[in-house]
Parts: structure tokens; C-alpha cells; sequence
């Protein structure tokens, strides 16, 4: 390690002294159990991308390119750069839209980093404590700047999942590097600087793109910040810098104390294999289904009052592909009432085109809202027999405590991983993840997703 210099002063120093000096001690266990439950969630979410056709096209682009065998794709019998295997496994953990999602920020925080943590862990032998420890901090930093800035940029068109993810990935790895506080200043504004992407994207592959570039960009900015790579030392704070462009106030008083605020609470799983800005809409329709014990040939039409947010993202009503259901409220109610599955095979190209979830389609209206939080929905069912049914959720404020979680994560894992691994390995990776800082490497546990 090159010798350190004076380390400045200023916002980006602070975040950067977050990362660089929070000692391990520090980090309390049971924000070490939410990283897990967080990474367990990603584990599955990757294994049920990584044959998608999106996965291999990047995966032929990266074979082209070639390079050293650093870094493991999850669930296939290869290695790339480690760069090369934080895009292509960042993407896969988000091309099926079944990620978790941050209500600080509305990022897929998981996807936006954890491919370039473990591609570095796996590359330089780091073991368990210090990739959660390096997967807390991360997390941290983008709830940090998420809470500044990453409503005003969502708004604006960026897709926060590539903007925060890229610092919240550099993040990380400057951690398991073990950069000093210029080092890791310097890592912060690289990737910031690096980092993209705009929401006109959603439903094409373009989207879960922005995941694995953050994670590979994220990586490469820690990387050369290890070789001195320099970048402006007030990037968030200075003139015409992060914070300026992007508005909002850091809340440095976070800054304080790295012991408190480390935002797994606000950290929301997804349960449903779409957009996260659907869900309230199924859990209330489900749940008058549910109560009214109604029929979907009892239904005359389903009154889906909405975010305008909501309807920006998750407003396509003539979906055509797998991808573009996802992000389709009346199709993801349809299927939800016809067919009582929103998991990953309710999103296919043969179901979006399906004739009788197209007949249904035409019974959800969609209504914008202005008083509805960004992912609340209210439902109005009309029966054909005259009665009118309401109900209401969000689900960004009703997200479960740590004992439920980890027991619906582990279920939904399971539920994953089962039919492609096996029930014995399957189960196998649950315990492994469970006492995750135990373990010297993660090179077996990466090794036991192979299918």
C-alpha cells in the first residue's frame, strides 16, 4: 500500500473516512444479519437470471474481449475478469425485476453493488466478516446520498439503481482493498463522475444494463483509485459537483455516529416478480379477491388509483414482451386474479400475449393520484353482482421485521434455487449464507450455484 498523504477535509472526505476507518467492531451483528438476508436474496435473484438471453449476450461480448479467469459467474461453470463478472452477474441479478428495492432512494440497492463485492472477494481471498462488513458500508453510503439527492434524481429521469449504485459499489470495494481515505476519496468520485442512466430504458434489457455497470464501474473506480488514480477531493460538496447538479443536502449529521442509521429497515424485498411499483396494487387486489371470494368472471372492472411515479414507470398498458409486463399494472393485475401467480412463470412472452389476459386488461383503469406516496395503491373492485370492494396498501411502509424477512427470503431462495441446484444444495448455500462471517473465502460458496 502506497504511502497515505494528509487527508483533506469536507463531505467527500467524511464519506470516504465512513468507509475507509469505521472499525469492524463498529458495525453491530444485526446489520451484519440483514446484509445476509439481503445477500441471500440476491444469490437467488442471480441464479434465476443467469441464463437469460441478456446474461449471454454479455457473456459473448466479455468472450470476445477476454482477459484473465478472476471471478465466478454465478450459476455457470465460468470465470471472467472480475470487472467483466460485476457486469454480468450485476445484470443477471436484475433482469428478472425481482430484487430488492430501497425506499430511501427507490434503487435496487442489491443489484446496483453486491456483483462487484463479491467478484473483488472472490478475486483477492476476502472471507465472510469483511465482504458484509464491506456490503454494510456500501449500503450505507447509498442511503447516505440516496436520501440527499435520489428522489430529486428519480424524478429527473436517472434510474438511481445505476446512479447510487456506482458510488455505493466503489464503495464497497474500496473497503475490501483496504484503501486509505484519499484512496477511497478518490474511488467516491470516480464513480460518481461514471455514473448514468436513464429510466426511459425500463422494459428492455437496458435496465438491468444499469445494475451491472454500476457494479462493474464501481470496481474499476476502486481499482484505479488503488493505483492512485486521482479525482476532484470535494466531488460531492464542490462547485459544480455531485451535490449541485444533482440538488438536495447530504445529511452529514448521518455522518456522526456509524453506528446508528444503517437503513436495512428501509430495505423492502420483492415477493412478486415485477416492478416494485406494482406491488401494492396486487397485494390490495389480491387481498379483496381474497376477502369477497370473488371470481375473476365476477369482476366487472378494478379501479387502480396510483403514484404518478407509479404510472410513469409501470404504466405500459399493451404490453408485448415478458420484460414489459413487468412494468405493466393492468397486466400484472390480470394475472393476479386469473391465474393467482405473480412469480417468476407469470412473466413470459407467450402469457403477456395470452388472449384472455388481454380480455382482462381491459377491465383495470388506471388512475393517477397525487396524494399517494411513490409506491401506494388504492383498489376499487366492481363486481358484476353491484357490490364496490377497497382496499389499500404500501408496501414500502408495511416491510416485514428481520426474523419474517429472512424466513420469507429464505422460502422464496428455496423456491429458486430448488429446482435448478437441488434441495440439498439448495438448503446447503441458506446455512452457508446464515453464518456467512464465519467463512475464510466465499470461492466454495460461489462454486456451489453452479447448475
Amino acid at each position: 500500500m502506497k504511502k497515505q498523504m494528509k487527508s483533506p477535509a469536507g463531505l467527500t472526505a467524511a464519506l470516504a473516512r465512513l468507509v475507509a476507518k469505521t472499525p469492524s467492531r463498529l458495525i453491530p451483528q444485526v446489520v451484519r444479519e440483514h446484509a445476509k438476508v439481503a445477500f441471500l436474496d440476491w444469490l437467488g435473484c442471480t441464479l434465476a437470471g443467469a441464463r437469460h438471453p441478456a446474461v449471454g449476450k454479455l457473456i459473448r461480448y466479455a468472450e470476445d474481449l477476454g482477459g484473465r479467469r478472476q471471478a465466478s459467474l454465478i450459476g455457470l461453470c465460468l470465470k471472467k475478469t472480475a470487472p467483466q463478472a460485476a457486469l454480468i452477474n450485476g445484470t443477471a441479478s436484475h433482469v428478472i425485476d425481482y430484487d430488492d428495492t430501497s425506499t430511501v432512494y427507490i434503487g435496487h440497492a442489491s443489484a446496483g453493488m453486491l456483483a462487484a463485492l463479491l467478484a473483488l472477494a472472490e478475486w483477492k481471498g476476502a472471507g465472510g466478516r469483511d465482504f458484509l462488513d464491506a456490503h454494510a458500508l456500501a449500503f450505507r453510503i447509498a442511503n447516505i446520498l440516496g436520501s440527499a439527492v435520489g428522489m430529486a434524481q428519480y424524478n429527473a429521469g436517472w434510474h438511481t439503481t445505476s446512479t447510487i449504485g456506482h458510488i455505493a459499489s466503489a464503495a464497497g470495494c474500496a473497503r475490501l482493498l483496504g484503501l486509505g481515505e484519499r484512496q477511497t476519496a478518490y474511488a467516491l468520485g470516480l464513480a460518481g463522475t461514471l455514473s448514468s442512466g436513464l429510466k426511459i430504458v425500463f422494459g428492455t434489457m437496458a435496465k438491468s444494463f444499469h445494475a451491472g455497470n454500476a457494479c462493474r464501474a464501481g470496481l474499476s473506480a476502486a481499482l484505479l483509485a488503488a493505483e492512485g488514480f486521482t479525482c476532484a477531493e470535494d466531488f460531492y460538496e464542490g462547485a459544480d459537483g455531485y451535490l449541485q447538479v444533482f440538488g438536495g443536502d447530504a445529511p452529514r449529521s448521518a455522518l456522526r455516529n456509524p453506528g446508528e442509521a444503517w437503513g436495512f429497515d428501509t430495505l423492502a424485498q420483492k415477493y412478486h416478480a415485477s416492478c416494485h411499483f406494482t406491488h401494492s396494487a396486487i397485494e390490495s387486489i389480491l387481498a379483496v379477491v381474497k376477502k369477497q371470494s370473488l371470481l375473476p368472471e365476477e369482476i366487472e372492472a378494478i379501479e387502480v388509483y396510483t403514484s404518478p411515479l407509479a404510472l410513469k414507470a409501470a404504466g405500459k398498458r399493451e404490453p408485448k414482451t415478458a420484460l414489459e409486463g413487468k412494468f405493466s399494472l393492468p397486466y400484472c393485475a390480470a394475472i393476479a386474479v386469473l391465474r393467482n401467480d405473480t412469480g417468476l412463470g407469470a412473466f413470459t412472452d407467450r402469457k403477456v400475449r395470452n388472449a384472455s389476459l388481454q380480455k382482462f386488461m381491459k377491465k383495470i383503469i388506471l388512475v393517477r393520484d397525487e396524494g399517494l406516496s411513490p409506491m401506494a395503491a388504492r383498489v376499487a373492485v366492481q363486481a358484476t353482482g353491484g357490490g364496490k370492494y377497497v382496499h389499500a396498501a404500501d408496501v414500502f411502509r408495511e416491510i416485514p421485521p428481520l426474523p419474517e424477512k429472512r424466513s420469507r427470503i429464505e422460502a422464496k431462495f428455496l423456491g429458486i434455487a430448488t429446482p435448478l441446484l437441488g434441495a440439498r444444495r439448495a438448503r446447503r448455500i441458506v446455512e452457508r449464507v446464515g453464518t456467512l462471517e464465519e467463512a475464510k473465502s466465499l470461492k466454495d460458496l460461489v462454486a456451489a450455484t453452479r447448475f
